[in-house]
């Protein structure tokens, strides 16, 4: 790890099983009851995604526009929370295409500061969705305000997005961006002794267009140059074990009940 990393992040024990969305197979992603499920699973990091709305409130939700989960049309940068919040988003939820359980049950798309009061002891994996606004600031002053700093990991697909948060607080811990993956996968393949890692986890799937990124190689690299594997997602039993055996350092999963079943296994 960095030795100016201030973080409280890494300090739970390996491997570490991330709600993804909350328990995003069970319960409408990135809602109250979502990560409520992840929690009583017994899951102690709880990975999300935050957008802006027009009036200035971070809010949980991995798209930018609301109609998949709320099944209603509406953008979050043109939109006030007070008009979010009056939409479902338990509506879209199912199991099976057929039956919707949580339709009508007054679930609403939370704001990030709710979320984190909700959850203090947690450890958050943020992801700052928007590519052209910068929402660094305000979703700083949520999680300050919170006094949970020292508790999350901030990451963006977006190369200026992860350049502002690492200007910004230093100390926060990141994951790697889509040409840092990449140049990362280079200098393995060239055994690049030189390399110097940009964040503190690398965050990738399983394989990408057949191409295999979680492998011995990789986790050897990473751990070579103090860094993380974390592998999303992952829901299928056999998978999970797999990936375990390889020893990556994290599963972010939509099913984190199963996930801690099989760490524990």
């Amino acid at each position: 790890m960095r030795s100016d990393l201030d973080s409280d992040f890494f300090s739970e024990q390996l491997p570490r099983i991330f709600g993804h969305r909350g328990s995003a197979g069970t319960h409408p992603e990135n809602t109250m009851p979502s990560f409520q499920a992840a929690v009583d699973l017994g899951a102690r990091y709880l990975e999300t995604d935050v957008h802006l709305t027009r009036d200035g409130e971070v809010v949980v939700s991995h798209d930018d526009n609301l109609e998949r989960i709320c099944g209603k049309y509406g953008v979050i940068a043109e939109m006030d929370y007070a008009d979010i919040s009056a939409m479902d988003a338990g509506f879209s939820f199912s199991l099976d295409h057929v039956h919707f359980p949580f339709r009508g049950k007054g679930i609403r798309v939370p704001r990030l500061r709710e979320v984190l009061a909700a959850f203090p002891r947690m450890r958050f994996n943020i992801d700052l969705k928007p590519e052209h606004i910068s929402i660094i600031e305000p979703t700083l002053k949520v999680i300050d305000a919170a006094g949970m700093r020292r508790m999350v990991l901030l990451t963006s697909e977006y190369q200026p997005r992860l350049d502002e948060i690492r200007a910004a607080a230093p100390g926060i811990p990141t994951s790697f961006g889509y040409f840092e993956i990449a140049a990362f996968m280079q200098a393995m393949a060239a055994g690049d002794d030189s390399y110097h890692p940009p964040g503190d986890a690398i965050q990738i799937p399983p394989e990408y267009h057949s191409w295999k990124l979680a492998t011995p190689e990789t986790v050897e690299m990473a751990h070579r140059h103090g860094i993380e594997v974390h592998i999303w997602t992952v829901n299928e039993e056999v998978e999970m074990r797999a990936m375990l055996e390889l020893g990556v350092d994290g599963i972010m999963s939509d099913f984190p009940g199963l996930a801690l079943k099989v760490k524990a296994a």
